[in-house]
């Protein structure tokens, strides 16, 4: 088994992007692992380590993230979807198992809606609701104002309680503030070793995208439903391969009323598994209970 950890593979597309992904050596399984916001491929590394060595993983680092380009600005979860397809048609990939956390979980089923026939199976950590991710103004003490869902890209960047606080962490390079924000919401009851949580810290400041990404996740709707920004035209209903949804009994970033609207819009398509005494990032918080549901449904 060979784990290129921090050695990244680039392949230009034909968009003008760069992706940068890392490969795990295996047999003819593979999967494709997608992160999440504040994250890139290096948050998947002890995944990537543990899997059987039966697969063969690749994860790329999403436009703006990691080591991958930023051309171009995203502005909608597509923008992430045609990414991914032109890396995957780069790379002559087909029947893989698709696995994308929180936000790329967002772009793992917009993926499988839009290319239908490329993934045979879809796994769902922590993710973003099929209805979006909701991002409110605040009221005059700041706290959010529930009554007034932001619309536009312009809305979200001069957002007081969530976009310019967090944007500060980045362009001051503040690795204690980055780090607080992660241990009160995702690592709640375990941490990485301090040297494995310092190389987070240094992927984590590679973001550029910020406030795109918070945009996207707040206009993302593949329901049937509308939302305050968006009407769905339900693509989840084109999602008919097997596909399983996992979640933490204790996620405090994405609240349990989420990955239920993802399981009524799958109409009962989607089997479901709940971690006993895991958050966010159960890769942290119990790697050997996910492994065995990853290894179990594939």
């Amino acid at each position: 088994m060979t784990l290129q950890q921090d050695i990244l593979k680039k392949v230009p597309l034909s968009n003008g992007e760069t992706i940068a992904y890392r490969e795990r050596a295996g047999g003819d399984e593979l999967i494709i692992l997608v992160h999440g916001n504040m994250t890139s491929s290096k948050h998947w590394d002890v995944l990537m380590e543990t899997l059987d060595e039966r697969f063969t993983i690749l994860s790329p680092d999403l436009r703006g993230f990691g080591q991958s380009s930023y051309q171009k600005r995203v502005s909608h979860i597509h923008d992430f979807s045609e990414d991914l397809k032109l890396w995957i048609n780069a790379l002559g990939l087909k029947d893989f198992t698709l696995v994308g956390w929180s936000t790329g979980g967002a772009v793992a089923m917009q993926f499988c809606a839009d290319y239908p026939g490329l993934c045979h199976k879809l796994i769902l950590l922590a993710s973003a609701s099929t209805r979006g991710y909701a991002f409110y103004g605040s009221n005059p003490d700041g706290s959010p104002n529930l009554l007034k869902r932001l619309l536009t890209i312009e809305e979200v960047e001069k957002d007081s309680v969530k976009t310019v606080p967090m944007q500060n962490l980045y362009d001051s390079g503040n690795r204690e503030g980055l780090k607080a924000v992660w241990n009160a919401l995702i690592y709640t009851h375990k941490q990485p070793s301090e040297l494995q949580y310092e190389a987070y810290i240094d992927d984590m400041l590679t973001q550029r995208n910020l406030a795109d990404v918070y945009h996207v996740l707040n206009t993302f709707n593949i329901s049937s439903k509308k939302n305050e920004v968006s009407h769905g035209q339900n693509e989840v209903a084109k999602i008919q391969i097997p596909t399983l949804i996992i979640y933490g009994d204790r996620d405090y970033v994405v609240p349990e009323t989420m990955t239920k609207e993802i399981i009524e819009d799958f109409e009962g398509r989607a089997k479901v598994v709940k971690l006993s005494d895991s958050g966010h990032s159960p890769l942290i918080d119990d790697l050997t209970q996910l492994v065995n549901q990853i290894e179990l449904f594939i």
